[in-house]
């Protein structure tokens, strides 16, 4: 049963919400809890983010697709899967979701609700490798979407972001960027850091789809998909041209 719009969106605001909450509360906790010890912190924040996400996607799936991402609604758009019309209601749902995200766990941790992050996340080695994330995170996901089993998107997703193997720690979202901006812990990112981030992830992002295109063009076509990161029994939308 496909949901109606307002619907969509409001799954959308809320999981993506929770979403940089996860991101956010377990990185102050990890923080003073960790004695100063970074690699500790970052395995709990890792850990924390990677376990919520799978919930997350089960949980908003069947409802919205569970998108969570502006970078993924974009792919989703390209390869046909939503109508362009409703990509930007999507990424603005998302966008105010993840600023409400980061207000939410600095209630929950007596922080200060807004504090710019100080956090520098600048470079050609910090851009690079959040289009690695990006980009591998748009593979895993049309490489995952034609397998018929309905949990191997979670998994594969939230498996794939819990990793260590980029310098910038896998944003990989840029909904989440600027979520993060507005916090001033060890999971933030300097505002003036946040653009640079969104064109390596959507640059990502579209590298991955056009693979995906290229590599699997009919993949997709002729048959009921998942719109975007969701279980295979989620919602669906028909394909109506090649993706």
């Amino acid at each position: 049963m496909k949901r109606t719009l307002p619907v969509r969106f409001i799954a959308e605001f809320i999981g993506t919400a929770f979403l940089v909450a996860a991101v956010v509360g377990p990185g102050i906790m990890a923080e003073r809890l960790s004695g100063g010890n970074v690699a500790i912190a970052l395995l709990a924040n890792s850990i924390a983010t990677g376990a919520a996400l799978v919930a997350l996607i089960l949980t908003f799936g069947p409802i919205s697709g569970a998108h969570l991402n502006p970078a993924v609604t974009l792919g989703a758009a390209i390869r046909n899967l939503i109508p362009w019309r409703e990509a930007p209601l999507y990424v603005v749902s998302q966008f105010m979701g993840g600023i409400a995200g980061t207000l939410l766990a600095h209630a929950m941790f007596t922080a200060p609700l807004f504090s710019l992050s100080h956090h520098q996340r600048a470079g050609i080695p910090q851009l690079l490798s959040e289009f690695v994330a990006a980009f591998g995170l748009l593979c895993v996901l049309w490489g995952c979407l034609r397998l018929s089993s309905g949990i191997a998107v979670p998994i594969a997703v939230a498996s794939y972001i819990t990793y260590w193997f980029t310098a910038s720690t896998s944003f990989a979202n840029p909904a989440v960027a600027l979520a993060r901006s507005i916090t001033d812990s060890f999971a933030g990112i300097r505002p003036v850091d946040v653009p640079g981030f969104m064109v390596a992830q959507i640059a990502g992002a579209l590298g991955a789809t056009a693979l995906f295109a290229w590599l699997s063009p009919a993949q997709l076509e002729g048959k009921e998909v998942s719109a975007a990161v969701s279980p295979a029994s989620a919602i669906r939308v028909r394909c109506v041209a090649e993706c």
